[in-house]
């Protein structure tokens, strides 16, 4: 199973990227997406920007991965 995640886009150098997910900041490539700008939300796996997507789609596929944490995390206490 793959997964990708939401990075809003800070820099955009040539075929390059800088993406900022959860206050890190991420280099990724652009050539699959080349129309981005700066502010755009991004799917990003592997290194790369793989389509790009709007900031309500971004905030809801965050808020559902924070969810997954918790959840793993509680798991993890009550196993222990």
């Amino acid at each position: 199973m793959c997964l990708a995640i939401p990075a809003k886009v800070t820099e955009i150098e040539g075929f390059l990227a800088r993406v900022e997910v959860y206050g890190n900041i991420r280099e990724v490539g652009t050539r699959l997406v080349p129309d981005l700008k700066v502010g755009d939300w991004v799917l990003i796996h592997a290194g790369f920007a793989l389509e790009k997507i709007d900031e309500e789609r971004a905030m809801e596929t965050l808020k559902i991965l924070e969810e997954m944490a918790e959840a793993v995390e509680k798991e993890e206490e009550a196993g222990a």
